[in-house]
């Protein structure tokens, strides 16, 4: 039985999120339909990340298996006009090993969050970004990311319904930085807790409106609780920019 690995592009928009749900259709239920479509199997396709509704990617990892090999051109492609009209796009497929696990082989996820910061609302960015009209100081929102940097309890950094058995991460990477009228916000460790990189974005908006001063985000990481953090910032300017691997 092949298994197949595939790098995935999306437009989170118009979904419930990645995972089956009853109330809308999902990233997942789309890739699974179209590939029932191009090989009469119903291949269960699991993802790399979760993300919720109205979070995009760009880099997407999933794997499924087949009862029959298909060669990898005519599944991108098929899978892609099956797809059609979803903002979808299989981007790449290889054959890979039994062993390959696209959620559990993965020692790296990279997002962006994407904060519009002008006063002009966005209209060809709009489901892309969190447009923020108020100046933000993006030198004081790194001084307080760098407290999130490392090893740490994240309590205050999770949602209440986040299922993790721990609230223990190694965030390895957190970078702020100006791009025109854009800020954003890069972000990578090996995994994440439910809506951390969000309710990150939300905090650090506090301190970069002057609402918190960057040492009040470490009294909220120390505080372990979800209360004392920032709130949780808007969906749509989240995106799984890459999923590494051995």
């Amino acid at each position: 039985m092949p298994r197949y690995r595939i790098t995935i592009e999306y437009d989170g928009s118009a979904f419930v999120g990645w995972q089956r749900q009853p109330n809308g259709i999902s990233v997942q239920e789309a890739i699974e339909t179209a590939l029932e479509r191009l090989t009469g199997e119903h291949p269960r396709v699991q993802a790399a990340g979760r993300t919720d509704a109205g979070v995009h990617a760009v880099g997407q990892v999933a794997h499924f298996d087949l009862d029959q090999p298909l060669p990898i051109k005519n599944l991108r492609d098929g899978c892609n006009f099956h797809l059609r009209p979803h903002l979808v796009s299989i981007l790449d497929a290889v054959e890979t090993s039994e062993s390959f696990d696209a959620r559990f082989s993965a020692i790296r996820r990279r997002y962006r969050y994407r904060i519009l910061n002008r006063r002009s609302p966005p209209a060809l960015a709009r489901g892309q970004v969190w447009f923020f009209g108020k100046p933000l100081d993006v030198s004081k929102m790194q001084v307080a990311a760098n407290f999130l940097i490392g090893h740490h309890d994240f309590t205050s950094f999770r949602a209440v319904q986040c299922q993790a058995k721990s609230p223990l991460k190694t965030l390895d990477h957190l970078i702020v930085s100006s791009h025109e009228d854009e800020i954003w916000l890069d972000v990578e460790a090996r995994s994440f807790l439910h809506n951390q990189v969000r309710i990150t974005a939300g905090t650090l908006v506090k301190v970069g409106e002057g609402a918190w001063s960057p040492d009040e985000v470490l009294t909220a990481l120390r505080a372990k609780d979800r209360s004392a953090a920032g709130p949780t910032a808007p969906a749509q300017g989240l995106c799984l920019m890459e999923v590494g691997y051995p």
